[in-house]
């Protein structure tokens, strides 16, 4: 299943890791317990704690500011084309006291396409999203979109035709029953969320998200085929960042 991805990434990890006091096998395996599991940073520094390792909680901060982002890039070459019916909702994120706005695609299998924090719910966020989600992959124009019955979202369609960022042949539909897939991603997505409260900075959210998408896309198997179990999850992250070394789950 990996052959080839060790070369592909192994040269990296050594600017990856560069100034760090700790080893890049320690780093990512903290990354990954915070995105995949429900821990605080609190939480995470206790575990290393009782291995023996002195961590603190804002250093765990901010090494998944740093290594989630890095994650979420590296994996987007990883996806595998949608099968061209495509979902397509936003969904509410807590910055700060206020409420942000989360755009998600996926198709109708479940396979996931692009996300987007913006701060406005508006015609303008909805075509960001979409130039984001369509314009850079021809692999990726849907042939239907599905979507709920906001007012944005009919006239960013039309205008993303008239752009050619999608097909003139593209059908929207608006049926409640085509947005339940996507409302329970939302929900894997934002299970691990809420023990943070809420995020202390649109920046922190921004990176964070992506790293949970990360960690979702990884779960959902990236069109691999046979097991994905997971310490086959971890031997992909493990590669990504040129980590010779398992990871524990």
């Amino acid at each position: 299943m990996f052959i080839g991805i060790y070369s592909k990434f192994i040269l990296r990890s050594k600017d990856d890791f560069k100034g760090r006091h700790f080893s890049g096998l320690m780093i990512i395996q903290a990354v990954n317990w915070y995105l995949r599991y429900c821990l605080s940073y609190r939480d995470i520094e206790k575990l290393f704690l009782k291995r023996g390792i002195n961590t603190d909680h804002s250093t765990l901060n901010h090494w998944v500011l740093r290594y989630a982002p890095l994650l979420e890039k590296r994996l987007r070459s990883y996806r595998k084309p949608h099968c061209g019916e495509v979902r397509i909702d936003e969904t509410y994120i807590k910055v700060k006291g206020q409420w942000k706005y989360l755009y998600r695609a996926i198709d109708k299998n479940g396979t996931a396409i692009d996300f987007l924090l913006t701060a406005k719910r508006n015609i303008k966020a909805a075509q960001r999203f979409f130039r984001k989600a369509f314009k850079k992959d021809g692999l990726f124009a849907p042939t239907h979109i599905g979507t709920d019955k906001a007012s944005p979202f009919p006239k960013t369609i039309q205008t993303m035709k008239n752009e050619y960022i999608l097909p003139n042949h593209c059908v929207h539909e608006t049926k409640k029953s085509l947005q339940q897939g996507i409302e329970n991603d939302h929900f894997r997505l934002k299970r691990g969320i809420p023990r943070n409260g809420c995020f202390q900075s649109f920046h922190t959210a921004r990176k964070t998200l992506k790293g949970y998408e990360a960690i979702l896309w990884i779960k959902k198997g990236l069109g691999f085929k046979g097991k994905w179990t997971i310490n086959e999850q971890i031997k992909l992250i493990q590669n990504i960042f040129g980590l010779n070394k398992p990871l524990a789950c």
